[in-house]
């Protein structure tokens, strides 16, 4: 019996309102009461006690704001990244509700393990959230999860170096300090190709279009990144020596996002600042960084034997009450278009860098299937520049190959 209701429950889920009366449940207690269970997953970071026990609160404030259910809750631990392997691999025997990194969406919908959100509740989350934020969750016209953070990667440095004019451009600073960068890691080295006009799939969602990360642009890429790596105030970050380096004093400038805030703020004390990415120099022209970005989102399984329930619990988990005490309990930078307004939260400087480089100094990450095939292609020229096996004698054989892998299905 369960697939017959699961088919009733998504058609109506993904119509007008998702009528509670023609749902099946778990039984009633007196009173009218329906006794419910939705097991909920989310990254430790967001049960531990010492947040707060943010997504045990946020449940429990849900349940108090419907008691037409009797609901138990289950939690586990999964971290965004990791929950579309387990959730693709077997939808059933996962949970009601979970975390997802918006870049395996097509994962789950290859699985069919994603819930699309339609009717009011595409409505409500349309209003809460922007345009940018919204295209990160769309895939052939349909909305899959409520987003609660952007994801992305931007600039921590040191104010006692750098001024907010000279970390506009990183030559200014490879001019007055040591600055740190994760050189093989391929989620960060596309920075500067995409910013002299390399593209993926089109507009990051046509995979016939391929890779285009070839060519004198490209090329061009790879000797200024030869040049980089060679400059004696650069260093590659690896295995955290960016934030080490931060905390001796040997770096002045690193990378990352805003997971690393509050140990950039250990770091740095008061002379932590916090920017968008900064331009390069490239054959006499001034280039944009251009960093990867996505958002992190509330997902609903399809299989779950609670539609209404849980849709209406993963749109709550990322209304901007529930973002506000994420943001306070956890530091996770809302989303909500609402709350960037709010004076506290716009004006901290890790929000207001993460939003910035979100709307201007980025792309949205491709998530069509094909992306898979770039990551190593990518780390392999950064391994190759610094161990010096890519010199300017072979750049562009050398770039070429890696067009090329990255638009093979061998990789």
């Amino acid at each position: 019996m369960r697939r017959k209701a699961v088919s009733v429950l998504l058609a109506g889920a993904m119509t007008l309102g998702l009528a509670a009366a023609g749902l099946t449940g778990c039984g009633s207690t007196g009173g009218g009461k329906e006794s419910i269970r939705l097991m909920v997953w989310s990254p430790q970071n967001d049960q531990s006690k010492d947040n707060g026990e943010w997504l045990q609160t946020m449940c429990e404030t849900f349940a108090d704001e419907h008691p037409e259910w009797d609901i138990t809750f289950v939690y586990g631990i999964a971290d965004e990244a990791g929950a579309a392997g387990t959730v693709s691999q077997d939808a059933e025997a996962s949970a009601d509700v979970f975390m997802y990194a918006n870049d395996t969406l097509t994962t789950m919908t290859d699985a069919n393990a994603l819930a699309k959100f339609g009717g009011k509740y595409r409505e409500q989350i349309e209003s809460m959230n922007s345009e940018a934020v919204l295209d990160s969750l769309i895939m052939d016209g349909e909305l899959y999860g409520v987003p609660f953070t952007t994801n992305t990667w931007f600039m921590y440095y040191d104010k006692s170096v750098y001024t907010e004019e000279d970390v506009k451009s990183l030559d200014t600073m490879l001019e007055k300090g040591v600055v740190s960068f994760p050189f093989v890691n391929s989620w960060y080295l596309p920075a500067f190709y995409i910013g002299n006009g390399c593209t993926l799939f089109g507009d990051g969602t046509d995979e016939s279009a391929g890779v285009d990360f070839g060519g004198q642009k490209a090329a061009d890429v790879t000797n200024y990144l030869i040049d980089l790596e060679s400059n004696p105030n650069f260093r590659i970050d690896d295995l955290g020596s960016g934030i080490a380096g931060l905390r001796d004093g040997s770096i002045n400038a690193m990378f990352s996002g805003s997971w690393d805030a509050n140990s950039v703020r250990e770091a740095l004390g008061d002379n932590m600042g916090v920017a968008a990415l900064p331009t390069f120099t490239l054959n006499g022209e001034e280039k944009q960084m251009m960093s990867y970005a996505g958002s992190k989102a509330i997902g609903v399984n399809p299989n779950t034997e609670n539609m209404v329930a849980a849709v209406e619990l993963a749109v709550f988990l990322g209304s901007p009450d529930a973002q506000r005490a994420h943001y306070e309990m956890c530091g996770t930078i809302p989303s909500c278009t609402e709350l960037m307004e709010d004076p506290k939260i716009g004006s901290d400087p890790v929000v207001m860098a993460q939003n910035e480089t979100f709307l201007h100094t980025s792309i949205l990450q491709p998530f069509v299937s094909k992306m898979n095939n770039c990551w190593v292609p990518v780390e392999n020229m950064g391994k190759g520049i610094r161990n010096g096996s890519i010199t300017h004698d072979n750049a562009v054989d050398q770039t070429e190959q890696m067009n090329k892998a990255m638009n093979s299905d061998g990789i």
